[in-house]
C-alpha cells in the first residue's frame, strides 16, 4: 500500500523504527492543501487549500505497518484516513478529525520532523510558511 507521509513520520529513522517494512520511494506534493499544527499534540496535519501544496514523502507499507500506523496516529479518535489518487495509484494518508486552531509545535517535535524534510529532501520553506515563520 502506499503511504503518503507529511510530518514526522518523514523521518526515516522513526518511520523504519514504526514500521519496519516501510520503503521510501520518493518525494511528492500533495496539490490543493497546505499544512499546519493542532491539537493538544500540536502535531502536523493538512487542510484544503486551493492553489496551496503540502510536500511529503510517498512510502511503500505493509498491512501490519498500516496497523500500527493507525495505532500511533489515534486512528479514528484523532486521525481519519484520507485517501488520494497519485498516477492512478490509491494513497493513504491521515487528517485530523476536529480542525482546531493552530497550535506551534513542540521544538522536539519541530526537530523530528525537520530531521524528516532533510531525509526526504524536500523545500523548507512550505515548513517555514506552515509555521508562520516571516
Amino acid at each position: 500500500m502506499l503511504y503518503f507521509a507529511y510530518g514526522s513520520n518523514l523521518n526515516h529513522f522513526q518511520m523504519k523504527r514504526r514500521c519496519k517494512d516501510s520503503k521510501f520511494l520518493k518525494k511528492i506534493n500533495l496539490k490543493n492543501f497546505k499544512l499546519t499544527f493542532r491539537s493538544k499534540y500540536r502535531a502536523a496535519d493538512i487542510e484544503h487549500s486551493k492553489n496551496s501544496i503540502v510536500p511529503g514523502g510517498l512510502f511503500e507499507i505493509s498491512k501490519s505497518d498500516e496497523k500500527k500506523l493507525d495505532i500511533y496516529e489515534d486512528y479514528p479518535i484523532l486521525y481519519k484516513k484520507f485517501y488520494f489518487k497519485y498516477y492512478k495509484k490509491n494513497v493513504m494518508t491521515y487528517t485530523m478529525v476536529k480542525k482546531t486552531p493552530f497550535t506551534f509545535p513542540t521544538e522536539r517535535y519541530l526537530n523530528v520532523v525537520k530531521r524528516g524534510y532533510n531525509d526526504c529532501q524536500l523545500d523548507k520553506g512550505y515548513l517555514t510558511k506552515a509555521l508562520n515563520l516571516k
